[in-house]
C-alpha cells in the first residue's frame, strides 16, 4: 500500500471529529490537536477553552433528522429539537463508536502553523513540541470569536456578547432591568424570549439593522425544516421564488411586529427559527427598535430618532472567522471573507484544507460530513480538484451564485444551501474528481505515492 500523507487536524469540534472519522475510514494517518480537555467545541457547554457559545436553555434550531450525520443517525429517543446536552452526548457517542479520541491530543492547542518551502507544515503545540506534517486541516470553528459592533459613543451600563450569556442570572444579573438585545439571529431570539418572561421583571427591547425572516419550529405538527424541503436539481433562482411567500403565510409580516423588513428573500440567508419571539413581541413582553445610531451614557439613540435608557446591552452580533495560529499576512479572513474552492481548498496550497467554514442552511452537521468525505478522498488519492485557475474561476462564480445578492456585510459571506451543496458534491464534484484522477493521477503531496488508495 502506498504511503498516505501525515495529517494534522486543528480542533475537536464537529468539524475536526468528522474530518478524523472520514480520514480513518481511508486509512489516512492523522493527529488532532484540541486546546480543551473534551470534544464538542461549541457544543461543550462551559467548555474550559472558552469557545462554547452554548447557554443553559439552548436547544438546536435544526430538527434531529436533518441534523444527523448520514452514517450515524441521532437516537430515536432524542426530541425533535435536542438540548445542547443531548448534542454533546451525540458527539460523545460518535467519537466512541469510531474510536476518535485515540488520536486527539487534549489540552494541547496549536500555537503556530508554518508552511514549509516546497510544502508540508511545522506545527508548534501547547506542550512546547514542534511536529512535522504533510497536510494541515483547519477545523477550529467560526462561532467563538465574538464580533462587536462599533457604535459611536459610550454606554455606561453593563455589556456582554451573547457568546458569554449563560442565563438571566449569569454572568449578569438580568432581573428587573432595562435590557437591550442587539441582533436578530437565533441567539438573539432565544435571549429576548427568555429575558422577557414576566417572572424576570425585565423591560426587553430588540434592536436590529437588517431584519430576518422569523419562522416557527413547527408547522402542521411537524418540524418546519422537514416540511420545507429543497429540491437540489431545481435552479436556485426558481427555488427562491417558490419560497418567498412562505414566511408571510406562516408567521405574517415582520413589520407587523415592529421588525424591519429583511433585506433578502426567505432562504437566501439563515432564517431565525423561534416559536416564541413573535409571541413575545405581539404580547407586549418585548418591543422592537431599528438599528442603534449612537450611545450616550445609559441612553441609546436609534436611527428612527427615538431614544431609551437601558441598564444592560446584550450584543448578539455574530462572530469573526479567526485563525490565531496563522501569521495574519499568510491567511486571514477580513470581514469574514474566505474564498475557498467548495468552501474547502485554497488554490494556492495543495496541502491545506478547511472544514466547516460556512453558514449552511438548514443544517451544519451533514454539510461538514460532505466536506469530510471529499477531504478523505483527496488525501487518499481518489479525488483530484481542478487546476488552480479553474478553482479560482469557480470560487468567483459560486460567490455570485450564493452571496452576491446579499448586502455586503460579514454575516452574509458564509451563507450556503446545504441541500444544493451536498447534491452537487455527491453527484458532480466527487465523480468529476475521480475522472481527473484517471486522467492526470492524484495530486502528489509529500509522503504520498502517485497511486490512489481505496474506492
Amino acid at each position: 500500500m502506498p504511503d498516505l500523507p501525515t495529517t494534522c487536524i486543528i480542533g475537536a469540534g464537529i468539524s475536526g471529529l468528522t474530518a478524523g472519522k472520514n480520514l480513518g475510514d481511508y486509512g489516512v494517518p492523522y493527529e488532532c490537536f484540541e486546546g480543551s480537555d473534551r470534544i464538542g467545541g461549541n457544543w461543550a457547554f462551559r467548555n474550559p477553552n472558552g469557545k462554547s457559545s452554548a447557554y443553559a436553555s439552548l436547544h438546536i434550531d435544526t430538527s434531529k433528522d436533518l441534523l444527523s450525520f448520514k452514517d450515524f443517525p441521532m437516537p430515536e429517543s432524542f426530541p425533535d429539537f435536542p438540548h445542547h446536552s443531548e448534542i454533546k452526548e451525540y458527539l460523545e457517542r460518535y467519537a466512541a463508536t469510531f474510536s476518535l479520541k485515540d488520536r486527539i491530543h487534549f489540552e494541547n492547542r496549536v500555537e503556530r502553523a508554518r508552511r514549509l518551502d516546497g510544502g508540508g507544515w511545522e506545527i508548534d503545540t501547547q506542550d512546547g513540541e514542534t511536529r512535522r506534517f504533510d497536510v494541515l486541516v483547519v477545523a477550529n470553528g467560526h462561532h467563538w470569536d465574538p464580533r462587536m459592533p462599533d457604535f459611536p459613543g459610550e454606554f455606561t451600563g453593563e455589556v456582554i456578547h451573547s457568546h458569554h450569556y449563560i442565563s438571566p442570572e449569569e454572568p449578569l444579573s438580568l432581573k428587573d432591568k432595562r435590557v437591550l438585545v442587539v441582533g436578530i439571529g437565533n441567539s438573539a431570539a432565544d435571549i429576548v424570549s427568555e429575558l422577557s418572561q414576566k417572572a424576570w421583571g425585565n423591560q426587553v427591547t430588540l434592536s436590529t439593522r437588517s431584519g430576518a425572516w422569523v419562522v416557527p419550529k413547527y408547522v402542521f405538527g411537524r418540524p418546519l425544516d422537514k416540511v420545507v424541503s429543497t429540491i437540489p436539481w431545481m435552479p436556485m433562482s426558481i427555488q427562491r421564488r417558490v419560497a418567498r411567500a412562505l414566511p408571510k403565510l406562516i408567521s405574517g409580516d415582520p413589520e407587523d411586529f415592529g421588525l424591519p423588513r429583511p433585506d433578502h428573500n426567505f432562504l437566501e440567508a439563515h432564517p431565525t427559527a423561534s416559536s416564541e419571539l413573535l409571541l413575545r413581541l405581539g404580547s407586549g413582553d418585548a418591543s422592537a427598535k431599528p438599528n442603534v445610531e449612537r450611545l450616550d451614557g445609559s441612553t441609546v439613540h436609534f436611527v428612527d430618532g427615538t431614544h431609551e435608557d437601558f441598564d444592560a446591552i446584550v450584543y448578539a452580533t455574530g462572530y469573526n472567522i479567526t485563525f490565531p495560529f496563522f501569521d495574519e499576512q499568510f491567511i486571514s479572513a477580513p470581514e469574514n471573507r474566505l474564498p475557498l474552492y467548495k468552501r474547502m481548498l485554497d488554490p494556492r496550497f495543495d496541502d491545506l484544507v478547511f472544514v466547516g467554514f460556512a453558514q449552511a442552511i438548514p443544517t451544519l452537521f451533514p454539510f461538514v460530513e460532505a466536506q469530510a468525505r471529499l477531504l478523505a478522498r483527496y488525501l487518499a488519492g481518489t479525488y483530484r480538484p481542478p487546476s488552480p485557475e479553474e478553482m479560482t474561476r469557480v470560487i468567483e462564480a459560486d460567490h455570485a451564485r450564493h452571496n452576491a445578492h446579499y448586502a455586503d456585510r460579514p454575516r452574509h459571506t458564509q451563507q450556503i444551501d446545504y441541500h444544493v451543496y451536498e447534491y452537487e458534491m455527491r453527484r458532480k464534484e466527487l465523480p468529476a474528481g475521480r475522472e481527473r484522477v484517471r486522467a492526470h493521477g492524484p495530486v502528489v503531496l509529500a509522503g504520498r505515492a502517485a497511486e490512489p488508495v481505496g474506492v
